[in-house]
């Protein structure tokens, strides 16, 4: 398919380096900037003819089959109206909306027009995340009790990312919303987010909006989302995220440690990583950065599914309701409150509560632990069903 790429910055090339690699078939034959002359070099470095400062030129060429949005996020609103204005299929990064209205009413766009609509969240398609949640959603961690997603740097690459107005909000807005997405999946899509607790503060910039931020996010299962997101972290980029379930526990390190470590006096002047801030000492680097960022993978799947007409793995909806959650947390994050996730729009599960699964170990207890002790005795702790005693049984070895 003929993709026309709305943006030549950072991520704009990040896309179109991922569209263009390993003699993919989906190509960039036109590009729109603000700037004529960025667009003319970002065609010129992925070797097509087309671009253009006019955004509604790039999307109703005839040449084009789907728009790939990577532009700032208070120009989403009006690429995706334009796209859906001309029925072409949208691809949007991340994220959607600067709030959940925002978002609904690009989500309304899409739907009443009849397109293809996916919502480019990468970290929800690298090759560890994809590994773990099939792992997962096959019973190995049993029921999932809690996520944690952290991701930090020492802050984004443009200006209108620390702009508040324009960005809808710092850090949360721009890295929280990949962690929330990411809990999302290991608890299940289905399951409503009810409450958020959230801390945020300008810790280190001189910026209207947060630097740093902690949040939680309760699920109406009893599951517990976590992100820890952070524009004030020296060392690179820190990706991470955890899940523990009652059966087993999963851990990731995505990017800052992979295994592959270099040393260098700093002869060289080569790019080591994104967000990394030294090119000499020990160094990071990444085997295939754009692989294990998730792009490959997204773009993959984003046109099969147009393909074979069905929804992608990541939709506008789910755009929405990251959106929906963030809106949550920056209330919290004023209020010092628990703070609820305000649905619009829910077509996931109702209805669902929060119930304790406690193990039996006879008719009469409950088992609480069973370990093995460091002299080969097996030791077990437990609590009578009706009078709440507690209780311990040893079986010498």
């Amino acid at each position: 398919m003929n993709i026309a790429m709305l943006g030549s910055g950072f991520i704009a090339r990040f896309y179109a380096t991922s569209l263009h690699a390993q003699r993919r078939i989906d190509r960039v034959t036109m590009v729109y900037s603000r700037n004529k002359d960025n667009a003319q070099r970002f065609a010129k470095d992925y070797g097509f003819q087309d671009f253009t400062d006019d955004m509604e030129v790039a999307i109703n060429h005839s040449s084009v089959d789907v728009v790939v949005i990577s532009l700032p996020n208070h120009l989403h609103e009006e690429a995706v109206a334009a796209c859906a204005k001309a029925k072409k299929h949208v691809l949007c990064t991340k994220p959607l909306g600067r709030t959940a209205a925002e978002a609904k009413r690009m989500l309304d766009l899409v739907e009443e027009a009849g397109i293809f609509a996916g919502y480019l969240e990468d970290l929800c398609y690298t090759p560890k995340f994809l590994k773990s949640l099939e792992s997962i959603k096959n019973g190995s961690l049993g029921r999932v009790l809690w996520t944690k997603s952290r991701e930090a740097h020492p802050g984004p690459h443009s200006d209108w990312f620390w702009d508040k107005e324009k960005s809808g909000g710092g850090a949360m807005i721009d890295l929280a919303c990949h962690c929330i997405e990411i809990g999302r999946n290991y608890i299940g899509k289905k399951v409503k987010p009810i409450e958020v607790m959230c801390w945020a503060d300008t810790q280190v910039h001189p910026i209207e909006a947060e630097d740093h931020a902690i949040g939680l996010i309760k699920y109406a299962n009893g599951a517990i989302g976590q992100f820890e997101v952070s524009w004030c972290f020296r060392g690179g980029m820190d990706l991470r995220d955890e899940v523990m379930g009652t059966e087993g526990t999963v851990w990731i390190n995505n990017f800052l440690r992979t295994g592959f470590e270099t040393f260098t006096t700093g002869g060289g002047d080569g790019y080591v990583a994104e967000k990394t801030e030294v090119n000499k000492g020990w160094l990071f680097p990444v085997g295939d950065e754009a692989h294990e960022l998730g792009y490959p993978n997204m773009f993959t799947d984003m046109f099969s599914a147009l393909e074979e007409k069905r929804e992608p793995l990541e939709t506008f909806y789910d755009g929405y309701v990251v959106n929906a959650i963030l809106d949550a947390a920056y209330k919290s994050a004023e209020t010092k409150l628990w703070e609820p996730v305000v649905f619009e729009d829910w077509r996931g599960e109702d209805g669902v509560t929060y119930e304790k699964h406690n193990a039996s170990y006879d008719a009469d207890h409950f088992l609480i632990k069973e370990e093995k002790l460091p002299n080969g005795d097996k030791k077990l702790i437990l609590k009578h069903k009706i009078s709440g005693e507690l209780s311990q049984k040893v079986t010498q070895a």
